[in-house]
């Protein structure tokens, strides 16, 4: 499995390793954070098509 890390700020190398033994330890974390983050986008997409639908009558 693998995985892509964003952040929004810049991170010190030993953050950067730090995190990723926490994910390759725990892999269930990976996968709820990951569900968590599809969820969010599924209902920001949800939200932008129902104001769409509402701005075009």
């Amino acid at each position: 499995m693998n995985a892509c890390f964003t952040a929004s700020r810049l991170m010190k190398a030993s953050e950067v390793r730090r995190l990723c033994k926490e994910v390759r330890e725990n892999r269930l974390h990976l996968m709820v954070v990951e569900r968590r983050a599809k969820q969010k986008l599924r209902e920001m997409q949800q939200e932008k098509t129902a104001s769409a639908a509402t701005l075009a009558i």
